[in-house]
């Protein structure tokens, strides 16, 4: 009788957030992006030190603007598609689990 009420609750919750798969897919990549981007960010201007300001910036700029872009609109889908593997009754609360886990690795990087 308990499970039945726990998997209710699981197909509810996943009931909830069936609509939005599209923005939470890229909620994840913007999060992670967020959480991460300084890293590549270091990365980015440790290659292009050796170069003159003005290409330094522009190359930045196109990486920021586009890049990070390109990098949300293309990924998107396939962290769609990844959570569309999970089964049904378990995806509503492992898309939760992720976004715990989002916060949990934002507190370890001090962004929160």
């Amino acid at each position: 009788m308990e499970t039945s009420v726990i998997f209710d609750v699981l197909r509810t919750l996943t009931h909830w957030v069936s609509p939005y798969y599209n923005e939470i897919a890229m909620t994840i990549v913007a999060t992670v992006l967020v959480i991460y981007g300084d890293i590549l960010n270091k990365k980015i201007k440790h290659i292009l030190s050796p170069y003159h300001f003005l290409l330094r910036t522009v190359v930045f700029v196109l990486i920021c603007a586009f890049g990070y872009g390109a990098l949300v609109i293309f990924t998107t889908p396939h962290v769609k598609l990844t959570m569309m593997m999970i089964p049904s009754v378990y995806r509503g609360i492992s898309i939760v689990s992720i976004f715990l886990l989002l916060g949990y690795l934002a507190e370890n990087r001090r962004y929160i």
